[in-house]
């Protein structure tokens, strides 16, 4: 027996009206002039925008953080330009949902309507799949739209890259969190009960991720019916959230990058803020160890000899105390590297010395420097005329190390910087004292 037309499920259980949904899902946006924190994308002159404007949208990456818009934006483009919106999930589809899709927009398009094909993380396709794409959007039967928050160079194949433009979105800064806070009062019809520094603390929480934090405003809407929260009781009433860090994404080389170069730029505060970033974030302290260690030697080098040995001293001490006091060591090391004197003179010099190697090929040492163990040996001229340094004056025979055929050259080129200043005194030194051997043997000669 059918219900009546005016019955619905709700009424029946004795709701007025649907249960409202959940209030990030309300506040989507119902238009692009509406999104918040993409203006360099969407405002007059941005490339979605042109796009918009002459109603012709090109396949697109959309990469970005998490809660940036991603999917919203996809959605209103398809509205803007008149295509039918097809939803795909990388992690729940596979290639039967991909030729069904494929299907239907093929259809679609004989029918007289295009198809905006969304693939959200599409990272997570393999190759294969990937490449599955590229006779449907070559040939127009979809305008393909992926978002990922992984980096397209590294986690999308070069054949994709190549008919898509890659669209990057920011973090959503403090002054777009605060909007959507706004937003969020407005639907809600009522402050949230926050002060000043537990506003500013929630914005700071949700680290850039509009979905976060809309989130944590539906929790204080909804269990908080007393005065206004500070920032502790703000924080008793929300779990925190853990910094934006995963292991096997771009955050882990984005953050180890941020740290090098902060060293490198001799900014000491700045590298403790991205290793305690790293720290609190979970990565592994032997993994940072490890870059700290080819720092010393890339960026401090000579400059500053102890450096490696700082270097290695953090790492030996984590591995015998552990975390967290173990820590302190890379605290200490970051430290002294930031504030070294700088010189990449030897990463130069093996940089230069690899490319010499690999010019003048396999090259034999001189005779007079190989061992000659055997009679043999010793006939073929093996160590013939070799001047033990020890027993020439100065302790320096002057003789040339390099194979015959090859010209000297000079690889090490230290700079006027920390202890390099006085290996530059050395090299003059033994440069010059060459010289004079190899002109007192032209006289002998």
């Amino acid at each position: 027996m059918s219900q009546p037309p005016d019955e619905t499920l709700f009424s029946k259980a004795g709701l007025e009206t649907a249960p409202a949904g959940p209030l990030a899902d309300r506040l989507r946006p119902k238009n692009l002039d509406d999104v918040i924190g993409q203006d360099h994308l969407l405002k007059e002159g941005g490339p979605l925008a042109r796009m918009v404007q002459v109603k012709r949208l090109a396949s697109l990456i959309l990469w970005g953080p998490p809660g940036t818009g991603k999917t919203s934006i996809a959605r209103l483009l398809a509205d803007a330009t008149g295509l039918h919106f097809a939803p795909l999930s990388a992690v729940f589809s596979g290639v039967a949902d991909l030729r069904k899709a494929f299907e239907e927009a093929r259809r679609r398009r004989a029918a007289g309507q295009a198809t905006l094909l969304f693939v959200d993380e599409i990272h997570r396709f393999n190759r294969a799949q990937q490449d599955g794409f590229l006779p449907y959007v070559e040939d127009g039967t979809v305008v393909l739209v992926g978002a990922t928050t992984e980096n397209p160079s590294f986690a999308l194949n070069s054949a994709l890259l190549s008919r898509a433009s890659v669209i990057v979105l920011h973090r959503l800064d403090d002054a777009a969190l605060e909007a959507l806070l706004g937003r969020a009062e407005a639907e809600e019809d009522r402050p949230l009960p926050l002060t000043a520094e537990a506003r500013a603390a929630m914005r700071a929480m949700a680290d850039g991720d509009g979905r976060y934090l809309l989130n944590m405003a539906e929790q204080i809407f909804t269990l908080h019916d007393g005065g206004s929260l500070d920032p502790a009781g703000l924080a008793d009433l929300l779990q925190k959230r853990a910094p934006l860090y995963d292991k096997s994404q771009d955050e882990h080389y984005n953050l180890i990058s941020a740290l090098h170069k902060s060293m490198r730029g001799s900014d000491c505060d700045a590298a403790l803020y991205w290793l305690a970033r790293m720290l609190v974030g979970g990565e592994d302290p032997l993994y940072i160890a490890r870059r700290i260690v080819r720092f010393a030697a890339e960026d401090v080098g000579m400059a500053d000899p102890n450096a490696l040995l700082q270097a290695l001293a953090a790492k030996d001490m984590y591995d015998f105390l552990g975390s967290p006091e173990g820590e302190l060591g890379l605290v200490q090391a970051v430290i002294y590297l930031a504030t070294a004197p700088k010189s990449n003179a030897a990463y130069k010099a093996e940089s230069a010395a690899k490319r010499a190697a690999r010019e003048h090929g396999s090259l034999m040492p001189p005779m007079h420097i190989l061992n000659a163990p055997t009679k043999m040996m010793k006939s073929l001229g093996y160590s013939d005329g070799y001047a033990y340094d020890h027993d020439a004056a100065d302790g320096f025979s002057g003789q040339d190390y390099f194979p015959e055929g090859m010209e000297r050259q000079r690889f090490y080129r230290p700079v006027e910087r920390g202890f390099e200043r006085d290996i530059i005194k050395r090299l003059e030194y033994w440069h010059k004292l060459r010289q004079r051997r190899v002109a007192e043997n032209d006289s002998d000669s």
